[in-house]
């Protein structure tokens, strides 16, 4: 076995830091994240869990900080662009970047505007809470509760009508900077060392995802890298491009593979080197940076196929993430593809869609792998029939609609239905586009906080959870919590041709909005009708089943004889069963 760096010099030392000195400390540069670190991943719920151990005084851990020496230089630390002054013990995070970041940010005037840094104390629930939607007088942003001039200035301004609570935001308020975190420090001029202990504390109980051993392997020099494109800075542009939302690096990774070969799930270590592939890349000469660009490139356009011509307006609607690795690859090779071709294709997505986990058995990496091997260079037609042809056996299908889960594919699938309805307020009558819907779920996983109950409090479990007891309302401005009497009375400002429009796209009338207010059993019954019969309607106008699959004229040989076309037949296929 090969034994690897010599190992430490020396013993790391313990230490112990309180908030109030060591938060500074990164403030003013003196706290580093090596390059070759993961990139920052935790959610608003872990930033939040984070400041509620510390103010009951439960331990978080330690730090593991690597002292070396450091020239001035400007740095990004989380949102907090940072000036490391000239110092010869300057502290390099090993293990703790995710605290440490949260830390500097949230408690910062700088940082605490972004999420998942937006972090206040509710002084009358005594409790943590992510940016409130409708602040009150006893919230307080951590900026201000961390530093005790300002502390004291917003009880005089401010924090005026909330006066009453002075002790509870000074107990929290120390136990914030007093609160000790413990370090270990270690002195040691060999790179190869502390990258060792990044890798042994990362693979051992935790190990490291796909994307970030990647991102670890072609981390390239210190030098310029907070200025290199990474697979997180990939994601921030197709979602800053359009709209999106936020795309885990992991499918990032997994479409920029996919551009450059038809296996995504292949050995990462030989990416970039043509010795030890079993095939050569179909891009050999670029360079990373080429691939990355590029891959950028091939993933807008695969993710703007997506909200233009498949319906599917952000990341928390696709079905499964292995349709978006394959149409990058598709989308690189054929960056512009045939019109007829964009329907094949609008078609192939949502027939795999609904069957793919089926015919590839569930699997992203025989799905992947499988679509990926039908896509070649310079051959769109037969790659978009080949990728059919995959399909050839499979019976269409209907999901199931008996239960509404966000993390769930088939939910997903309503959602983009409920989506070609063109949505609208129920207040406004205004149409909600996909600048809503990026407004209200940003970086979310899921859609949860666009599909709002109609009835939260139903007693029989099985009634709440249908698709029927959910409206697709991506705004912060209709009070969720009085959807029953919205959908009874329509507003004095919108006319009557208007209300009408905001039911249908609601997928209701007057007749069936107004047993919301009366009788939800019948109201539930009549809408999950509706919902079915949308379903249906729209899977077959996406999927045509019962359409022929043929290539465009312009691919068409029209010299050749007639019984030469045998090969375009396609196999019959049942239409959709029909939905009463």
């Amino acid at each position: 076995m090969n034994a690897g760096p010599a190992g430490l010099e020396a013993q790391p030392t313990a230490t112990t830091y309180e908030l109030g000195d060591l938060i500074p400390l990164a403030w003013g540069g003196r706290i580093r994240v090596p390059h070759f670190q993961r990139d920052f991943r935790w959610q608003s719920q872990d930033v939040l869990r984070l400041f509620d151990s510390i103010v009951k005084g439960y331990p978080i851990g330690n730090l593991l900080l690597w002292v070396r020496a450091q020239q001035a230089e400007e740095f990004m630390l989380g949102r907090l662009r940072l000036t490391a002054p000239t110092h010869n013990e300057s502290l390099w995070v090993v293990d703790g970047q995710q605290r440490l970041t949260s830390l500097a940010n949230a408690l910062s005037a700088e940082g605490h505007p972004y999420r998942p840094f937006t972090v206040y104390y509710d002084l009358a629930a005594k409790e943590f809470v992510e940016n409130p939607k409708s602040p009150e007088p006893h919230h307080i942003a951590l900026p201000i509760l961390f530093d005790l001039k300002k502390l004291l200035t917003w009880f005089r301004t401010d924090g005026l009508a909330a006066s009453e609570h002075f002790d509870e935001a000074e107990r929290v308020a120390t136990a914030l900077r007093q609160y000790k975190v413990p370090a270990y420090l270690v002195r040691q001029d060999d790179r190869d060392v502390l990258t060792d202990i990044f890798d042994r504390m990362n693979n051992y109980g935790r190990r490291l995802n796909r994307a970030e051993i990647f991102s670890a392997l072609y981390s390239g020099e210190e030098r310029a890298a907070d200025d290199r494109l990474t697979l997180a800075k990939i994601s921030d542009n197709v979602a800053a491009r359009t709209g999106f939302g936020s795309i885990d690096t992991g499918t990032v990774l997994a479409s920029v593979l996919a551009r450059r070969g038809p296996d995504p799930m292949r050995d990462i270590r030989v990416e970039f080197s043509l010795s030890g592939r079993r095939t050569l890349p179909e891009f050999p000469d670029e360079d990373q940076l080429t691939a990355y660009s590029q891959g950028e490139e091939a993933l807008v356009r695969a993710v703007n196929f997506l909200v233009r011509e498949a319906g599917v307006p952000h990341i928390s609607l696709l079905p499964y993430r292995a349709l978006l690795v394959t149409l990058t690859r598709f989308f690189a090779h054929f960056p512009y593809p045939q019109p007829n071709n964009l329907r094949l294709l609008r078609r192939l997505f949502w027939r795999l869609s609904l069957v793919g986990p089926m015919v590839f058995k569930g699997s992203f990496t025989l799905f992947s792998r499988t679509l990926g091997s039908k896509i070649h260079p310079a051959d769109e037609e037969g790659s978009l029939r080949a990728m059919l042809d995959t399909l050839s056996e499979a019976s269409p299908v209907l999901p199931g609609a008996d239960r509404f889960r966000t993390n769930e594919a088939t939910t997903k699938i309503i959602l983009s239905a409920w989506w070609s309805l063109r949505p609208r307020s129920l207040t406004s009558g205004d149409v909600l586009d996909a600048q809503n819907l990026d407004a209200l779920l940003g970086s979310d996983r899921t859609a949860a906080n666009a599909a709002p109950m109609v009835f939260p409090r139903l007693r029989d479990s099985r009634m709440k959870l249908l698709p029927a007891n959910r409206l697709f309302l991506p705004t912060t401005s209709d009070p969720v919590s009085e959807i029953p009497a919205l959908l009874a009375g329509q507003p004095l400002d919108i006319d009557e041709s208007t209300w009408d429009a905001v039911l249908a796209s609601h997928l209701l009338d007057r007749d069936v909005a107004a047993l919301a207010d009366r009788d939800r059993d019948v109201f539930l019954a009549l809408r999950q009708q509706r919902v079915l019969g949308h379903l249906a309607g729209f899977l077959g106008r996406m999927a045509e089943w019962d359409y022929e699959d043929t290539p465009s004229l312009d691919s068409l040989d029209l010299d050749r004889e007639f019984d030469e076309f045998d090969e375009f037949e396609e196999t019959d296929l049942p239409a959709p069963p029909e939905v009463d």
